[in-house]
């Protein structure tokens, strides 16, 4: 019984320690877009980026490697906020739009980026 109570604590904490939580600003995201094209995945498009520089909670840079399971989300300054994956972000003229899911191009309504307070991203 004791053992089994110490694999299920140990599960939790691995669980909740397990995603970090990124910051990036519009103009850097803007910036590392760039150069970046668009890339036709399975069942949606998207960028063809493969890392990211971000900042972490202390403010530090790191190059952040983008899987299909990085998310990202957009907080807007009247405190709404959309989740969408970040590898069908794409940009185009000062807006941003995604897919909140790989299984069909279900994009979101394009946001503009000066309605944008806040980016974080998840791996």
């Amino acid at each position: 019984m004791k053992r089994t109570w110490m694999i299920f604590a140990l599960l939790g904490v691995c669980l909740l320690s397990g995603c970090a939580t990124y910051h990036i600003s519009t103009q850097s995201l803007a910036e590392q877009f760039a150069n970046s094209g668009t890339e036709a995945k399975i069942n949606v498009n998207g960028n063809d980026l493969r890392t990211i520089t971000v900042l972490d909670k202390k403010g530090t840079k790191e190059e952040l490697f983008v899987t299909r399971s990085t998310g990202m989300k957009i907080t807007k300054k009247d405190g709404k906020h959309t989740t969408v994956y970040f590898d069908t972000i794409l940009l185009t003229d000062s807006t941003l739009s995604g897919c909140k899911t790989h299984f069909f191009n279900s994009r979101i309504k394009p946001i503009k980026f000066a309605d944008i307070s806040k980016i974080e991203l998840q791996k």
